[in-house]
C-alpha cells in the first residue's frame, strides 16, 4: 500500500480504479474499504460477473466507500469489459435477466444483411445447415452460452445453469465436415456418409471454415 502511495505522489493520476472480484463476497467489501481509505479511489471495476454471483457485491462496495461501479467484466477478453448499468444489476440480482445487454451483444456480434438474408430464408424455408453455421458462430461471438442464458428473465433462478460450448464445438466440426450438397440436403446422409463425416469432425474440431467446398 506505501508502493501505491508512493505511486500515486509521483505520478499524480488523473483517476484511479479498483479493480474487485465480485466473487469473494465480504474480502471484496474488506479490499474496496482498505484501498479507499489509504488511496482515496475514483470508482470501480467489477469482474467475474458472469459466474455464479448475483451481484451483492455490486451493492456493498458501492456503499461503503460511496464510489461508482464505472466498468463490469463478464468475461476474460477486452471485448468483454462494458460499462456498468445499475438497473441491470438489480434485474439480474432480482431474477428479471438483462434483456438490453443480449441485445447490445447481437447487435455488435450480428451482421445485419446476413440476418435480413437469413430471415427470406426461413420464411421460404431454405435455412440449411450452413446458415445454421453460420449463426452459430455469430452467437459465440456474443460470448457463452452459459452467461447468455442467465441474462434471460427467470433463467437466473435455474439451479446449477451450465452449458458447455465444447458441444458446440463439435457441432461447428460435424458441419464443416460435410459436403456442400450434404449441408443443403441433410436428408442425403446415409450410414457410409455419417461415418465419413465423423472421421473428417476428429481433425476438424478446431477448423473455423467449412470443408470439401469443391464438392
Amino acid at each position: 500500500m506505501n508502493e501505491l502511495k508512493n505511486v500515486k505522489s509521483g505520478v499524480k493520476p488523473h483517476e484511479i480504479l479498483l479493480v474487485v472480484d465480485s466473487m469473494t463476497g465480504q474480502d471484496a467489501v474488506n479490499v474496496a474499504t482498505s484501498f479507499n481509505e489509504n488511496l482515496g479511489i475514483d470508482g470501480i471495476i467489477l469482474t467475474k460477473l458472469d459466474g455464479d454471483t448475483r451481484g451483492g457485491a455490486a451493492l456493498s462496495v458501492k456503499k461503503v466507500t460511496g464510489r461508482p461501479i464505472k466498468y463490469a467484466a463478464t468475461g476474460e477478453k477486452l471485448s468483454d469489459i462494458e460499462v456498468f448499468h445499475p438497473e441491470r444489476m438489480a434485474g439480474r440480482i432480482l431474477g428479471m435477466g438483462d434483456v438490453l445487454s443480449i441485445i447490445e451483444k447481437a447487435e455488435e456480434s450480428f451482421d445485419l444483411e446476413e440476418a435480413e438474408k437469413l430471415e427470406k430464408q426461413l420464411r421460404k424455408k431454405e435455412f440449411d445447415l450452413d446458415d445454421y453455421l453460420i449463426q452459430l458462430r455469430q452467437v459465440k461471438k456474443m460470448g457463452s452460452f452459459s452467461s447468455i442464458l442467465k441474462m434471460m428473465p427467470g433463467m437466473a433462478n435455474i439451479k446449477d445453469l451450465k452449458v458447455d460450448d465444447k458441444e458446440f464445438v463439435k457441432i461447428e466440426a460435424i458441419i464443416c465436415s460435410m459436403t456442400k450438397e450434404e449441408r443443403r440436403k441433410p436428408q442425403i446422409l446415409n450410414a457410409s456418409r455419417r461415418i465419413r463425416i465423423a472421421k473428417g469432425s476428429r481433425n476438424n474440431g478446431t477448423k473455423n471454415k467449412p470443408i470439401h467446398e469443391n464438392f
